[in-house]
Order: C-alpha cells, then sequence, then structure tokens
C-alpha cells in the first residue's frame, strides 16, 4: 500500500444571502450550480452539507445551512477562482476555504 502526503481543500459556502441574510432558494439549487462550477472546471470534488453559525461583518450572528466542497490536491488558483465563482453565484460576504495535508491511499479489488 503507497500511501501519499496531499493536500485536501474545503470551500465553505453559506446559503443566506448576504443582503436579505435569509436562504432564497431551496438547497437542491445551489448544489446544482454548485456541481454545475465544478464540472465546468473539470476537478475532481464531493461535497456536504451542514448547519452551522455565522458572524456577518457588522457582527450580526446568523445561523444557515453551508454547502462543504472537498477536494484532494486541486490547484490552488483553480480552488480560487471557483471559490469566487461561488461567492457571487452564491451572494456570498465571502467564502471560507481551509487546508491540510492527508495521507492517501487508494484501494482497488474486483470481481472475476
Amino acid at each position: 500500500m503507497n500511501k501519499k502526503l496531499m493536500t485536501e481543500t474545503k470551500i465553505y459556502v453559506g446559503l443566506n444571502d448576504a443582503e436579505s441574510r435569509k436562504q432564497e432558494h431551496a438547497t437542491g439549487r445551489y448544489v446544482n450550480i454548485l456541481k454545475q462550477v465544478c464540472n465546468s472546471y473539470k476537478v475532481p470534488f464531493s461535497f456536504s452539507i451542514n448547519q452551522g453559525g455565522y458572524i456577518h461583518e457588522d457582527g450580526e450572528y446568523t445561523e444557515e445551512t453551508t454547502i462543504v466542497i472537498s477536494m484532494i490536491d486541486a490547484d490552488k488558483e483553480l480552488v480560487n477562482e471557483i471559490a469566487k465563482d461561488l461567492c457571487v453565484l452564491f451572494r456570498q460576504e465571502s467564502v471560507m476555504i481551509t487546508e491540510e495535508h492527508v495521507k492517501t491511499y487508494f484501494v482497488s479489488e474486483s470481481i472475476e
């Protein structure tokens, strides 16, 4: 088993509109947009839907649904472009990006 050290990057995108501070569309609509953006960049990704809180730039706290997009060893410039697109399309003040090093390996099996 050959383990590799890779970078896992996550983009956290809230679904509440920056102006109204409410979720304006169904979560599924945001998921479809996310998929279209990632597919247009031809980047492997996975995502999860989380619940959490956010503090706006003016200090107001709000709870919201957040989509977390995960990518392994994605180019940093590409990640930033995806994050910018999602920030605009989802009408956010900002989106958060995290990076961490992870050990990865692949398992393969087949039935013959």
